[in-house]
């Protein structure tokens, strides 16, 4: 059954009983109980009709480069521009412990607050990429609330930050302007899926911002942009990465940016390239929640179950090979 007060609730238009009805639907979509799971995909097929009319950027970059500013500094120049702004926020979760801090509301004190804004922390829960296992869900709960810009901000852990580029129309990477190596900026990896490089904090050395913006810019070069060789020749219908240089915390660039990312959306749209990049996403989806499926399923199966800990304690001790236990489990499961 479609649970008709939440899917009323997040389309209700703005105002608390749709913050109450966001953070319902966004809890209910993360639970791993099997009646809420039903319950959460019903509610999510109601919703997609709804959806799809925001434009998703995804914000990553190394701890401490500033994400958090950037993005209040950003949320607070969209509003302005009357724009409704939805921020997911991923937070490590402890290897110890298994908890998050989810404090990125406190760091965000002025956009947290707003009644155009709405941000939500999840836990990483030890999915990689820099995500959260249902950030593509909570996504289409905000663009089915109104929200006209989704922003999703990574937990900042270094080069292995690219699934958020798998689930956003531009991926945006934030860099110190004295990174302490200059091997930095050729690094393949998440530097490669970057639409734009912002080099934030160029207020503390200019100069080195400079060098930062034009040995990044060159980087890029080398790795063949993207690995498209059209790229290599200046085409207006395609888009070029390109680096900038802004200072979020004294709101310096932000508006540069923000010309940047609409001139990224109007190539994208009119090549058709925004509209392939959603429709690869969505397969890409659908796959990935396949595989996140068959290793629930696998855990759950009745054979396995009975003989996973005895098998486990086995490889443990080394009596048996990890790669033969794998594939006497996998046979029981077929």
């Amino acid at each position: 059954m479609i649970p008709a007060e939440l899917q009323a609730g997040v389309l209700a238009g703005t105002g608390a009983v749709q913050r109450r009805a966001m953070a319902k639907a966004i809890t209910l979509l993360e639970s791993t109980r099997a009646d809420h799971r039903a319950q959460g995909d019903a509610l999510l097929t109601a919703l997609l009709p709804h959806t799809g009319q925001s434009f998703r950027l995804g914000i990553s970059g190394v701890p401490g480069v500033g994400k958090s500013t950037f993005i209040e500094a950003l949320g607070l120049y969209l509003i302005g521009l009357g724009h409704r702004v939805a921020v997911l926020t991923i937070d490590p979760s402890s290897t110890v412990s298994g908890g998050s801090i989810l404090g990125d509301k406190t760091r965000m004190e002025h956009l947290s607050v707003h009644e155009k804004a709405y941000i939500r922390p999840s836990p990483s829960s030890g999915t990689l990429g820099g995500v959260a296992e249902k950030t593509r869900e909570a996504m289409l709960v905000c663009e089915a609330a109104g929200y006209d810009i989704v922003m999703v901000e990574t937990v900042g852990v270094g080069q292995s930050e690219t699934a958020v580029a798998n689930m956003t129309d531009m991926f945006c990477l934030l860099q110190l302007p004295n990174a302490g190596d200059d091997l930095q900026a050729i690094k393949k990896g998440v530097m490669e899926l970057a639409d734009l490089v912002v080099i934030n904090k160029a207020d503390i050395d200019p100069d080195a911002a400079t060098r930062a913006r034009a040995q990044i810019t060159s980087s890029l070069r080398l790795l063949g942009l993207h690995g498209h060789p059209e790229h290599a020749h200046h085409d207006d219908q395609i888009w070029h990465p390109q680096v900038i240089q802004i200072s979020a915390l004294h709101n310096q660039g932000v508006d540069s940016f923000w010309a940047e990312v609409s001139r990224f959306r109007t190539v994208q749209t009119a090549n058709g390239r925004l509209a392939a990049r959603r429709q690869h996403q969505a397969g890409a989806w659908m796959w990935e929640r396949i595989d996140a499926g068959l290793k629930q399923r696998f855990r759950e199966h009745p054979q396995i179950r009975a003989r996973l800990d005895d098998t486990t304690r086995r490889v443990l001790a080394g009596e048996l090979p990890a790669s033969t236990a794998a594939r006497q489990l996998l046979e029981l499961f077929d």
